[in-house]
């Protein structure tokens, strides 16, 4: 982090009482003194938070009731075979359930109103319990508005939507099968180091089409295990209509998109993923919403302020989509219940939390630097409400299942949002490395390799708060969308199409691409985090960018699909960059170096391009220089004995150029050198990482 401006002093009287109202933020200031003067701040959302907690307590019997909001809101189906109807509607005059079960006779159901704008409805079931309402029949919730309107609309609580082909809007299908899917595998323990493969279901076959749930389950899932990851994130699985948002415009929050299959069929992806060790975490958008009125949240009872702010303070002007009213009750209900909803109906995992910069503050980060002063991160401009529901919603998780994980996409860098709550923090267990990728576009983009700078390298990869864990990743979907370039498009470019094959020699681009795609990869992986992060088919060089189906494009699906087979063929060099993936992984996982203190860096030299670090009783050796390798380079090492190669990135199998011998033994010798007590001698070809692992250390 920057260095913080010095902000107003906090007295000792109000340090006393912070301290005395949150339970462990002492912790939290040992750890960094500078937010001593924001304690009052801490004191105030922990108190904010306290008392929601408590409030839920007292009128509704815990969160754990609260959260279940699933089991009575919307439509269900009674033990003796009448149907319940429960919705939130305040601004309505009249609310109807109409559908094929009626003959789409918009007010032959009413419902009945209570207190606080709730509306239930009962019907009784025919004769011999009779379903008045079967499984796969279309639903409307009918609204008449204070202005005289008749509205149809979905069901915030729906549980499944469809669109047919010739439809502009989806349908609303209750989904009520005979024989739900029955999971067989419990959840599989948290990983001590966590290997993300961020994944979305509809790209992820090589055909030109939407792929589905059992493709993904069959296909992709195999892939995922060989590779190493052992953890899934799914995006774009809550309902979008427009799927080139990329599930970024959620229209049906407890709906799993019907776009790749079924309910039953995401919950056996889901499943068999445990069943190979693997957790799967989903991609869950609370910062915003769809503003589709009549497939969406927006204007469900005719006003602007139901589930959102009213007025301005209810649009994202940026992405033209609703914003939430956190200080809500029922909406911190309906939002609540959703993250209970996924863990407990499909098994997910754990969250991703997407825009959380944008939940954080009234600002929401548009126009906003962030350079690390502290004042940024307190005051006024903060959203405390929104980071009030991110403390409820971490807390429950938690409660819920402690193994689980939840993580923030925020790119603010904000104090204490991955600590726990009991410190005052915002309780998510990691935060995205966001600066990384963007690091690596910027010296591809902008500099010549012999002009890369070690010690920013170095720097943007450790710059991160002490004991709040971070994702590192070198891209991520971001960064494979149209308009943007993966990095292995940033190095090889159209070189991709016509000099892949191992039947022909390296040209200077690719060789020069393979090399540093590995090398940037695998530093980023070692040094940049607690956790790491890659998006589907990047491992092995996707050539391409990422485009969904538009009127831009002619609603072409040639750029929305994910080429695996390009990393099958052995005639082609993406195999090899595959297979670095794999080896990079796999290594990790026997050593853990996620999950070790962060690294010990003894040599970031600008001449040579070189940088060495130690992790998890390993060392790490990468030469950056374009063209110059180094005989007897001397690197400093903790430890004394007999060294081995571990990982060489020249390997022949990693598309390298083999001018290692892995037979040879490295011996450390009492030469203090870099900080360290010992050294060894190693020689480094140019572009070349390695990693040196101590033999006579146990495994």
């Amino acid at each position: 982090m920057a260095a913080p401006a010095p902000p107003a002093k906090c007295s000792e009287a109000e340090l006393a009482a912070a301290l005395a109202d949150v339970p462990e933020l002492c912790h939290l200031l040992e750890n960094d003194s500078y937010l001593k003067p924001f304690a009052t701040d801490f004191q105030r959302r922990y108190k904010k938070f306290n008392h929601t907690l408590s409030n839920i307590g007292e009128n509704e019997g815990g969160i754990d009731k609260f959260s279940r909001g699933y089991e009575s809101f919307g439509v269900h189906r009674c033990a003796d075979g009448g149907i319940y109807c429960k919705e939130w509607a305040p601004g309505a005059e009249g609310v109807f359930l109409t559908g094929e079960f009626s003959g789409w006779n918009p007010f032959s159901y009413p419902y009945k109103k209570l207190d606080y704008g709730k509306w239930e409805l009962y019907i009784p079931p025919k004769q011999n319990k009779f379903v008045m309402v079967p499984h796969g029949s279309k639903l409307k919730v009918v609204i008449t508005s204070k202005s005289g309107e008749i509205l149809y609309r979905i069901s915030p609580w729906a549980k499944y939507v469809v669109r047919e082909s010739s439809n502009v809007n989806y349908d609303w299908i209750h989904w009520d099968p005979d024989h739900p899917y029955k999971f067989k595998h419990s959840r599989p323990k948290k990983p001590r180091s966590l290997r993300i493969y961020e994944s979305h279901v509809g790209i992820s076959s090589h055909e030109g089409k939407i792929a589905s749930y059992k493709h993904f389950t069959c296909n992709v899932l195999p892939r995922i295990k060989d590779l190493g990851y052992n953890c899934i994130q799914l995006m774009a699985i809550m309902e979008h209509a427009y799927y080139a948002s990329f599930g970024y415009q959620v229209t049906s929050f407890f709906a799993a998109s019907s776009r790749y299959g079924t309910p039953e069929e995401l919950k056996e992806l889901v499943d068999t993923a445990h069943s190979m060790g693997i957790i799967v975490l989903l991609d869950v958008v609370h910062s915003h919403a769809s503003k589709n009125a009549e497939d969406g949240l927006n204007m469900f009872d005719g006003t602007d302020s139901c589930y959102f702010h009213s007025g301005p303070r209810g649009t994202h002007k940026l992405w033209d989509s609703k914003l939430f009213a956190y200080s809500s009750w029922e909406v911190l209900r309906f939002l609540l219940s959703n993250i209970r909803w996924w863990l407990e109906e499909y098994c997910f995992d754990g969250f991703r939390f997407d825009g959380v910069t944008s939940m954080l503050y009234h600002h929401h980060g548009v126009g906003e630097s962030f350079s690390g002063d502290y004042n940024e991160y307190f005051g006024l401009h903060v959203d405390e409400d929104a980071l009030v529901y991110l403390m409820l919603a971490n807390h429950l998780t938690h409660t819920l299942y402690p193994e689980s994980i939840t993580i923030a996409e925020d790119v603010s860098g904000m104090p204490a949002l991955c600590s726990p709550i009991s410190q005052g923090g915002g309780g998510f267990d990691y935060r995205l490395a966001m600066a990384i990728p963007d690091k690596w576009i910027q010296l591809l983009k902008e500099y010549k390799d012999e002009d890369w700078n070690m010690g920013n390298i170095v720097h943007t990869l450790t710059n991160r708060r002490h004991l709040e864990k971070c994702i590192a990743y070198a891209e991520s979907h971001d960064q494979a969308l149209v308009g943007d370039k993966t990095l292995a498009f940033w190095l090889m470019d159209a070189e991709m199409y016509t000099n892949m094959s191992v039947l022909a020699p390296f040209t200077p681009v690719v060789d020069r691409g393979i090399q540093l795609h590995k090398m940037i990869r695998l530093i980023t992986h070692a040094l940049g985090g607690e956790g790491y992060l890659n998006f589907m088919g990047n491992e092995f060089g996707h050539p391409e960018w990422l485009d969904f189906p538009r009127k831009g494009n002619n609603e072409s699906y040639h750029y929305a699909r994910r080429q695996f087979h390009l990393a099958d063929d052995d005639l082609l060099r993406y195999k090899l960059l595959n297979n670095f993936d794999r080896a990079m992984n796999r290594l990790e996982e026997r050593h853990g170096w996620l999950s070790a203190p962060q690294a010990y860096v003894s040599e970031k030299h600008e001449g040579n391009k070189i940088i060495t670090f130690e992790r998890a009783n390993l060392l790490f050796i990468f030469n950056f220089h374009p063209s110059k390798s180094f005989t007897d380079y001397r690197v400093g090492t903790a430890l004394p004995g007999k060294f081995k190669i571990a990982l060489d990135s020249d390997a022949a199998e990693y598309g390298g150029h083999q001018r290692l011998d892995h037979n040879t033994d490295f011996f450390s010798e009492p030469f203090a050198h870099n900080g360290r007590h010992y050294s060894l001698l190693v020689y480094i070809p140019n572009r070349v990482a390695l990693i040196l692992q101590n033999v006579d250390l146990p495994n």
